[in-house]
């Protein structure tokens, strides 16, 4: 199936991520409706998701998590249309991302499993990478649509498998950010100053694009959200699932998926995940 510029699609979740996709895509030219719980007021805003979903080529899914991805895709089952493409963009646990596949094949629909790396400032300017997984023809066919807001994407395999690639970067990510909280409240309290560990670690093997993202912001109390503590937190325990699953024993994440639920169940979990460096400046 051939999909171009002109074809009707629609986005569900009009958060940080989908909101900028659906301007991305209006801006280059594509039919777009579009949906979201709390109304946002964007162009070709619908009020139902049955609405969105109706004469659509593709329906991209960027809502928040397993449980609303469940809700809402089983309010649409009814509604689906052989023939249209759905696209998960949402980070689901590995279960969900299977069951959408199953509703997708008994509606005659076709499922690739994308989700993708990148937040606010990426999306906004189309540099989000998709991954992708399920059939790797359906995946070339989709570029002319996906590269309007991607500057890549990464095909995984078999549906399932780019879920798991999200999860385990996100893992890493979640852990990483967690040690430069921890590397910044020691430094800082045995005397160095902030502005000498963010030049230690950039010159340092450990330093890396994430860590120049994020350790400044920290030291500054920066925490303007382009991916919340919440969602990384549901992230880590979709992961610790996984790992329980195989048998895999795996303490770095237990602890930091730990640490984030409780940070999250203390109010922070809006804030960008950084914000777990928040309880130690607030302690000095």
């Amino acid at each position: 199936m051939s999909i171009s510029v002109g074809d009707r699609v629609a986005v569900l979740g009009l958060g940080i991520i989908g909101s900028r996709a659906c301007s991305r895509l209006l801006d280059a030219g594509w039919q777009v409706s579009c949906w979201n719980r709390t109304a946002k007021a964007l162009t070709g805003e619908t009020a139902t998701p049955e609405e969105a979903i109706h004469g659509a080529a593709v329906i991209s899914i960027y809502l928040k998590d397993a449980r609303a991805v469940r809700e809402v895709v089983g309010r649409l089952d009814a509604f689906l249309q052989a023939g249209q493409i759905i696209l998960n963009h949402a980070t689901l646990d590995l279960e969900t991302t299977m069951w959408l596949e199953r509703v997708c094949v008994a509606r005659g629909c076709r499922f690739l499993d994308t989700p993708f790396t990148g937040s606010k400032v990426a999306s906004a300017n189309g540099q989000l990478v998709y991954y992708t997984g399920g059939d790797a023809g359906l995946a070339a066919d989709l570029k002319p649509y996906l590269g309007v807001t991607s500057k890549s994407q990464l095909h995984c395999g078999a549906i399932g498998t780019a879920t798991v690639v999200k999860l385990a970067t996100n893992l890493i990510s979640a852990c990483t950010v967690q040690a430069l909280a921890e590397a910044l409240a020691i430094a800082t309290s045995q005397g160095v100053s902030a502005s000498c560990l963010i030049q230690a670690v950039a010159g340092n093997a450990s330093g890396s694009v994430l860590t120049g993202m994020k350790l400044p912001t920290m030291a500054v109390g920066d925490f303007e959200t382009h991916f919340s503590l919440s969602n990384m937190g549901k992230d880590t325990r979709y992961m610790l699932a996984l790992a329980e699953s195989a048998g895999l024993q795996t303490p770095a994440l237990a602890a930091v998926s730990k640490r984030m639920g409780e940070l999250d169940a203390g109010g922070l979990g809006d804030l960008d995940y950084s914000a777990v460096v928040k309880p130690y400046q607030e302690k000095a």
